[in-house]
């Protein structure tokens, strides 16, 4: 035992002893943090929140394989159903949307798609043909793809950007022009399904493989597609169930009420079975869509759809790719099981032109 007879010790026996017990405290504490991060981690419904975002983090730390680019809002369409609706008219400038596209390779992008609204009907497709050469040409992307109605494609849109296109998928929903009228799915007197077939054989002539979305909905579930799509041959015929998304197609704030428009599974799977026999089909139920895609809005903003609304992120061109995809809700394990990595470059395709 030790004695101090210094009456200048006990001060610093004091701080000796506080010392220690602080020592001890934080390292009890440790030991209980980490415990507690164990139970936590292993009782999924009593994940602590702060934990819980930084395990989204991480798994949403994923490399944007396949990106869909909404460049525009603007259509010239009104679509009952849509889930992307004309909220702003802005479009970034094309050097910007070029300065964010080369962000996206660099994360490593193989395959973009550009969507809408109508991505023609901005600068009469100029717009959208410079952003489609430069992915191919500049950027080297295995694969270049785009969504549209149809309505504003002309042949010689595919004279001057055809080779560095490798799918154009055409969206149409019936092959009765008055079911397309109830949809919404038309612009005046025009014949949707005759431009369907028209568009069909220009992808033919100028080597661009060709594609139909489908969004199944309460004025076509009952129809029966299977000669028209035989008869059109695409490479992929998407079908989707439709979809509610608040503040696009539902809910106050929204552009479109598409309530009416909603069909349930059981319909869903009905007109699955009918089209058993079409080998093109790829069906996309509301689980398999709301969260394996990547979407970028107009701004450049991946947009989370978990909540069932587009929450965006931070724009790429502001804080990077790594960081914006961190908030897209992507769900890669869902984009894999839905088949969305598929062969889609028009070079590995093997198509009889």
């Amino acid at each position: 035992m030790m004695f101090f007879s210094n009456e200048h010790s006990s001060p610093k026996l004091l701080q000796l002893c506080l010392d220690t017990l602080h020592r001890i405290f934080c390292f009890f504490s440790s030991v209980c943090f980490w415990t507690l991060r164990r139970l936590w981690a292993t009782e999924g419904s009593h994940v602590s929140p702060v934990d819980r975002k930084l395990e989204e983090r991480q798994i949403q730390s994923t490399t944007p394989a396949s990106v869909n680019y909404h460049f525009t809002r603007k259509c010239n369409y009104k679509c009952g159903f849509c889930f992307h609706t004309a909220k702003t008219s802005f479009v970034l400038p094309l050097d910007e949307a070029k300065r964010g596209l080369k962000l996206l390779k660099a994360s490593g992008m193989e395959k973009i798609n550009f969507s809408g609204g109508e991505p023609f009907l901005h600068d009469r497709g100029e717009f959208l043909g410079k952003l489609v050469q430069f992915c191919k040409l500049d950027l080297q992307l295995p694969s270049v793809s785009i969504v549209s109605n149809g309505s504003m494609i002309k042949e010689n849109w595919f004279q001057k950007y055809g080779d560095y296109l490798d799918i154009l998928a055409i969206s149409c929903d019936s092959f009765d022009e008055t079911t397309n009228q109830l949809i919404g799915r038309t612009q005046g007197r025009k014949s949707h399904v005759d431009n369907l077939f028209k568009i069909r054989n220009w992808c033919q002539q100028y080597k661009v493989a060709f594609k139909i979305n489908s969004v199944i909905n309460t004025f076509n579930v009952d129809e029966d597609m299977r000669e028209q799509i035989t008869e059109l041959n695409p490479v992929r015929w998407k079908v989707f169930q439709c979809l509610l998304i608040n503040g696009e197609n539902a809910g106050e704030a929204a552009l479109r009420e598409a309530e009416r428009f909603v069909i349930s599974d059981q319909q869903f799977e009905e007109f699955l079975d009918r089209h058993s026999s079409v080998s093109c089909l790829v069906p996309e139920s509301n689980e398999k869509m709301r969260n394996s895609y990547l979407i970028l809005d107009e701004y450049m903003r991946f947009l989370d759809c978990r909540e069932g609304r587009k929450d965006p992120s931070k724009s790429i061109l502001d804080v990077g790719v790594k960081e914006a995809i961190c908030f897209s809700g992507f769900d890669e394990k869902m984009f894999l099981k839905r088949g969305g990595k598929y062969v889609w470059s028009k070079a590995d395709m093997k198509l009889e032109w």
